[in-house]
């Protein structure tokens, strides 16, 4: 049987009386295991059977061992390029796309490995906005580390981002931007075996991180993307090598796809910007899209806003997408899209306008330095972990006023008895075990250190 997307389709048993079902089961779960035994000796699959495996994920009830062990070969013998590329697609066309072809203007997305502290998302979506491109934003739940794009932006009273696709392309066409949960039709294949991922250890995987971002922006209708691929302790990619290889992978797997990307490498070994929280991460925002703030959250925004605009064609140079950026950000252009973004999607803009008025965290204090010296590393990931343990409510759900502000970053020096964060809290129960994970982030030591670059390469 053929199907509309012109794949065959693989015999699926919902009832069948009788031995049949427990017949045809088993020939599926050993024709998978005939396809897996296959990966494992490092051999090259073909489009058939890399459309034959996404059919029988979405079709059939493959048991999870036989998932577990389809991963585990991927992540050790990795993927040829026309691999990644059919799997990229495949994921894609497992689920429903969005129609953006009503949008004549250019449509390309920034996505992210994810980091600590990194809010570059909301800003660079607003910048792209008012030039003229279209940003359609499809947004997983499991985005980003420990606190996700998607908390951050809730902590803004009355947010919504769960609505219809006729919603997503209406507002899309509107006003250029959108910022849209990634509904469970969407590659839902890759749904399925991220959820195994995370209990196996297998994230990190090349191919399978390829495949997860670049199939989710096919579905959004992308013309192209840039991918800001974040490597340190900040983020689940924590070789400088493995970065590299999946910004060249990336690049290679979209332009096979006719389409047009750009990979940067970016360092994530500290918390990027000087907040990590949610509505703490918003206000940051805030004084970023006013060209204010963090110079290095200043500076990552810069240098992947011009690879945006220069991949939409709205800038021909570097120098000109820069005094671009530097007027929309100059002359209020940026923080209005990004107020009429919280608009239309039914937030409250007064926050935007007067941040101070957001309630406040009951307490605060500061973690002193146990000695003097300089800031020799900041784990970031242990930040986080801190972060999301004080903003835990008893009901499960996110304490929007807490988090770390004022953090102090590799390289600076400090007196004993200096902050280096300040902690907002409400619930004390919970400070003590997150102190535990602040204190073991830092180390001090009496030698300035070598700083790491920012960008540490470009991939195009």
């Amino acid at each position: 049987m053929i199907d509309s997307c012109g794949h065959k389709s693989i015999p699926h048993v919902v009832i069948v009386k009788g031995n049949m079902s427990i017949e045809i089961g088993h020939e599926i779960t050993k024709r998978f295991g005939v396809l897996i035994e296959k990966k494992i000796y490092g051999e090259e699959l073909t489009d058939n059977e890399i459309q034959e495996i996404t059919n029988v994920i979405i079709t059939a009830k493959i048991p999870d061992f036989q998932l577990s062990a389809f991963l585990m070969a991927v992540y050790f013998q990795s993927m040829s390029i026309q691999e990644a590329s059919t799997w990229t697609e495949e994921l894609m066309l497992s689920g429903e796309i969005v129609d953006t072809g009503i949008i004549s203007y250019p449509k390309i997305d920034r996505c992210s490995t994810g980091g600590v502290g990194d809010k570059s998302a909301f800003a660079l979506m607003a910048i792209a906005a008012c030039c003229g491109i279209a940003v359609p934003t499809l947004v997983g739940s499991y985005d980003g580390l420990i606190i996700s794009d998607l908390d951050k932006i809730s902590s803004i009273p009355g947010f919504d981002y769960k609505f219809d696709a006729k919603k997503f392309q209406k507002q899309l066409k509107k006003i250029g931007c959108c910022y849209y949960k990634q509904p469970e039709n969407v590659t839902p294949v890759d749904g399925i075996l991220y959820k195994i991922r995370r209990l196996i250890g297998m994230i990190p995987s090349v191919p399978l991180v390829t495949g997860s971002i670049l199939g989710s922006k096919l579905s959004s209708g992308v013309d192209g993307v840039v991918v800001d691929v974040k490597w340190g302790n900040g983020s689940f990619v924590k070789d400088l090598e493995k970065a590299k290889q999946l910004g060249r992978m990336a690049t290679r797997v979209f332009r096979t796809l006719n389409k047009k990307c750009i990979a940067v490498v970016t360092d994530a070994n500290q918390p990027l910007g000087k907040t990590v929280g949610t509505w703490l991460e918003i206000e940051e925002t805030i004084e970023l899209l006013r060209g204010q703030g963090d110079a290095e959250m200043q500076d990552l925004i810069m240098r992947v806003g011009m690879e945006l605009i220069r991949l939409a064609g709205v800038a021909g140079s570097t120098l000109s997408a820069k005094q671009l950026i530097v007027k929309k950000l100059s002359d209020g252009s940026a923080l209005n899209k990004f107020k009429e973004l919280i608009a239309e999607q039914g937030g409250d803009t007064s926050y935007i306008d007067n941040p101070e008025k957001y309630p406040k965290a009951k307490y605060s204090r500061k973690l002193s330095a146990q000695k003097r010296g300089y800031i020799h590393t900041v784990n970031a990931s242990m930040i986080a972990r801190g972060v999301s343990i004080l903003s835990k409510k008893s009901d499960g759900t996110i304490d929007h006023m807490v988090g770390v502000s004022d953090i102090m970053k590799v390289g600076m020096q400090i007196k004993q008895g200096e902050p280096l964060i300040m902690i907002h809290y409400n619930d004390e129960t919970n400070l003590e075990p997150a102190l535990k994970y602040f204190r073991d982030a830092y180390r001090l030591a009496p030698k300035r250190p070598a700083l790491n670059e920012l960008i540490v390469e470009r991939i195009a």
